[in-house]
């Protein structure tokens, strides 16, 4: 049977969070624009998203592909629209000489105002930021063993000011903020020439 892109389940009472959305990209036509997301970057540079097939995929044949060059490379899906709840992704960084970093972005106003998470596999941290009117400043990080090649699960839960950032199922970091206090989109990220692969980027609500 043909995956589907999106697959609603259930989730326990006790996550607080009523339902939750998949995309794992499997019908999606590799090669082609992504349909209901915005491809795009903050800064300057070229970002290149594309659907590929991938043997490795966690879940096969395709996974989300950022293999251009450009300061941030953002893409965000385009009917979220969440003030509370969680978004997560499986990511693989491949290659970059300056980063090899996949990263979550909720709460995304546009292209040049959102939060982000990030783990970075040359650095071996996960990190925290806002991004206001184009300009990223860190917050709060922390050391973790991120392996280049490999897969990995970063999810971020967000209720009111309070951001709490895992890694591989590990907690990373709390961070409390109140720059962006209203919904927003919600997507993945990378930096610089960071090529990295994204599959089963979940999100949901409370």
């Amino acid at each position: 049977m043909k995956k589907l892109c999106v697959t609603i389940s259930a989730m326990t009472i006790a996550t607080g969070i009523a339902a939750a959305e998949t995309v794992n990209f499997d019908d999606m036509k590799p090669g082609a624009p992504l349909p209901g997301w915005t491809a795009t970057y903050t800064g300057s540079g070229t970002a290149k998203w594309a659907v590929e097939k991938d043997d490795s995929a966690p879940s096969k044949p395709n996974v989300l592909k950022q293999s251009g060059q450009a300061t941030f490379p953002v893409c965000f899906k385009n009917d979220t629209s969440i003030k509370d709840g969680f978004v997560e992704v499986k990511f693989k960084p491949v290659a970059g000489k300056e980063d090899q970093a996949g990263g979550v972005i909720w709460r995304l106003q546009d292209a040049n105002n959102y939060y982000v998470a990030r783990a970075n596999a040359l650095e071996n941290n996960v990190t925290i930021y806002h991004t206001i009117k184009g300009k990223r400043t860190e917050k709060k990080r922390a050391k973790m063993a991120i392996g280049s090649g490999q897969w990995h699960t970063l999810r971020v839960n967000f209720s009111g000011n309070h951001f709490t950032v895992s890694c591989d199922g590990k907690k990373a970091l709390e961070w409390d903020d109140n720059t962006f206090k209203d919904a927003g989109k919600v997507g993945v990220w990378t930096k610089a020439d960071s090529v990295t692969l994204f599959d089963d980027f979940s999100y949901g609500g409370t």
